[in-house]
């Protein structure tokens, strides 16, 4: 499997409140489409699909809430190409196309959201490292 393209169709952020007592983050995934895709452009044994995606973030009680959504270009071989698209007749997506993809969905949707919630001074969805000193290390 390899990504072609990844593009954004959709950017929402809404903040509700700036109250963040009992702050809880919930993000979410959703395979909303998969299709074949014709390209005659590249000389390539490999097949094409386009996958169509969501990408949330919630910060309950009604805080905030970002939207992603958007659209990528995968290269897989015929037979897995074949496997997906039958699948997805179930809205069903094997577990070894689901992982990778969802992966690669939080890499890029994340790193848009991160840079959402900054301009709207909210709390990140993930965290980051942080540096401690010996002292704090000894303590917990």
């Amino acid at each position: 499997m390899r990504l072609i393209g990844l593009n954004f169709t959709k950017i929402s952020i809404e903040k509700f409140s700036d109250k963040l007592e009992n702050l809880k983050v919930n993000t979410n995934i959703d395979i909303l489409d998969i299709a074949s895709v014709k390209a005659d452009i590249f000389k390539t044994k490999e097949e094409f699909v386009m996958i169509n995606f969501s990408f949330s973030v919630t910060y309950e009680p009604n805080v905030a809430k970002i939207d992603i959504s958007g659209k990528m270009i995968l290269a897989l071989d015929p037979k897995k190409t074949k496997e997906v698209l039958k699948k997805w007749k179930n809205k069903k997506v094997s577990e070894d196309i689901r992982i990778p993809l969802f992966n690669i969905i939080i890499r890029k949707s994340s790193l848009k959201a991160l840079e959402l919630e900054e301009e709207m001074n909210l709390p990140s969805h993930i965290p980051f490292p942080t540096v401690r000193s010996e002292v704090d290390k000894n303590e917990k």
